[in-house]
């Protein structure tokens, strides 16, 4: 440096003015040139992309490079750190005491497995059928051993064909030259049957089941049409039967009044009540038809009691009528069995049944031919049976679905049939082809058709919430005038009917009401009474008693408004 100097004072001094100093390189490497390209400072360290991608932190938030898509998924992949709770301190490790993998294994078998395992201190060796452990020297049966839940192992080629021939040969026939044991032929020949006496007190037990069940089979057999007497006397002081009306009884008057409070219920079915009938002419008497197979006929004007049941029918009663006088009346029910009862005795006198159910019975109204009996069956046939004789008398086939309803007009003439293929047909009496058949396209099932008492009009009950009239006396035609709404019956054949006087007309209704109409003014409904809790089935307006009305519905009750 000393050398340096000197030549540099030396230069300076002798170079004349104005001239700049000579300046020396002495900055220049000596190294020779390296290539950078592909490195990256990781760390203050340069280092290429590949060595970075192994020492690439997997848990590292912030990536240096762009990772290729193999590489992000990559596995993680190294020795185990020993102080690295997650990542590659795990290693192949994802059990506390271990590596679990997940395999397919049915639940039975793996319960088998551990609980004999536990059990017995043995099991099936993973991948063989062979039974191991320390459970089986103790057992002592290595071979015949069984599992917890009794699967034995499976059996050799050699001992199945060992076992099938030994039964070959205990099935075949025997021969007497070959030997053999009893063994051999009778495995079973050397057990011993134990059978044990009963004490007295089982032996008692047994005859005491063996009597319920006599008792069980002798109640459920079919018995024949009965009746229960419920009243005091059959006969009054003077002779006369229960049967037969007051004298005193007179009709109250010709004009009939609305009805407005409830007075008497009658109850006695245990099931719903389907159809309800005044005693004609004196309607001291009322009759009922319940689901529960049982006919009841209750006092009306008097203590107002059940005066008989009527037991024939061993399913719910469809309908029931009375006949002119009422000595007699017609049940049906769905029991496909049609009983005609002695009202007084209760009696049958006769029973038809052609293996369907019938929906509706009708009487003749002649007094001279009460013994024609009219019935609308579940075949789209009308049956006309005799009582007397018992015979079918005429069959009218016509209709396409089930007849609902069979209604004379014209002095027994003629009657009109409705069914469930909603159409109305007219037919003459005794003759089976029909006269007039109506059928619209706007026209609904009319399960329920009731006479005025003048049998001049007839009421019918359509499924489309209105009751629609028709004239009858001189020609057979649809009063469009005459159509009674603002009740529901929708899906229920409810019973419609008049009052005796045909100024009002009356209905029951699916949610337990009953409606009243005015006859003049069918767009007016002049009264509704809520009469049930459910379906008002049927009601029926006291032919003596002008402002009494009796209703029935599917609550079991009968109830008395006035």
């Amino acid at each position: 440096m000393d050398l340096l100097d000197a030549y540099g004072g030396e230069h300076s001094g002798s170079g004349s003015e104005g001239e700049a100093p000579i300046k020396l390189n002495i900055n220049v490497s000596a190294a020779p040139p390296v290539d950078t390209r592909g490195l990256v400072m990781y760390d203050d360290k340069a280092v290429s992309a590949s060595e970075l991608r192994k020492l690439q932190d997997p848990t590292a938030r912030k990536v240096m490079y762009n990772l290729p898509y193999k590489d992000m998924h990559a596995p993680i992949a190294g020795p185990a750190h020993p102080f690295q709770k997650d990542g590659l301190a795990a290693g192949s490790r994802n059990h506390f005491s271990g590596h679990v993998e997940d395999t397919g294994l049915n639940p039975f078998h793996f319960d088998d497995q551990y609980n004999s395992f536990h059990a017995k201190n043995y099991g099936h060796a993973p991948g063989s059928q062979a039974l191991i452990g320390k459970g089986l020297e103790a057992a002592g049966r290595n071979n015949d051993a069984e599992t917890q839940l009794g699967i034995k192992r499976r059996k050799t080629t050699a001992e199945k064909k060992a076992e099938a021939e030994q039964k070959a040969m205990q099935c075949s026939a025997l021969d007497p030259s070959q030997p053999f044991t009893l063994s051999q032929r009778q495995p079973w020949a050397a057990k011993v049957a134990e059978v044990s006496e009963l004490t007295e007190q089982q032996k008692e037990y047994l005859a005491k089941l063996e009597e319920e069940k006599a008792e069980k089979a002798s109640a459920s057999e079919v018995k024949g049409p009965t009746t229960i007497w419920h009243g005091k006397e059959k006969s009054d002081y003077q002779g006369r039967s229960w049967l037969a009306g007051p004298k005193d009884k007179r009709s109250e008057s010709d004009y009939c009044y609305l009805p407005k409070k409830w007075v008497h219920t009658w109850s006695g079915h245990t099931k719903g009540v389907n159809a309800i009938r005044f005693f004609p002419k004196t309607a001291h008497l009322l009759l009922s038809a319940g689901m529960d197979g049982k006919v009841k006929i209750w006092d009306v004007y008097g203590s107002k009691k059940c005066m008989r049941t009527y037991l024939g029918h061993s399913k719910g009663v469809r309908d029931a009528v009375f006949s002119n006088d009422g000595s007699r009346f017609v049940s049906t029910g769905y029991d496909k069995n049609i009983h005609v009862w002695d009202t007084e005795t209760g009696k049958v006198i006769r029973t038809f049944n052609t293996g369907k159910v019938y929906y509706c019975v009708t009487l003749h109204p002649d007094d001279a031919k009460q013994n024609v009996l009219m019935a609308g069956c579940g075949d789209k046939k009308i049956y006309q049976f005799d009582i007397d004789t018992g015979d079918t008398v005429q069959e009218y086939n016509y209709h396409l679905g089930p007849v609902n309803s069979v209604t004379f007009v014209d002095q027994g003439q003629r009657f009109v049939t409705t069914s469930d293929d909603k159409s109305i047909r007219m037919w003459e009496y005794g003759i089976p082809v029909q006269i007039r058949y109506i059928a619209d396209p706007s026209l609904h099932s009319c399960p329920v058709v009731t006479s005025s008492p003048n049998n001049d009009y007839l009421l019918m009950q359509s499924m489309d919430n209105q009751v629609i009239s028709y004239a009858c006396k001189d020609k057979f035609k649809l009063l469009k005038n005459k159509t009674f709404k603002g009740h529901n019956t929708a899906g229920y054949a409810c019973q419609v009917n008049f009052s005796p006087d045909r100024r009002y007309v009356m209905s029951g209704d699916s949610e337990g009401r009953c409606f009243f109409w005015e006859w003049s003014k069918p767009q007016r409904i002049v009264r509704t009474i809520k009469a049930h809790d459910g379906v008002c089935i049927g009601c029926a307006w006291n032919p003596m008693e002008s402002s009494k009305v009796a209703t029935c519905g599917w609550d079991g009750l009968i109830k008395y408004w006035d």
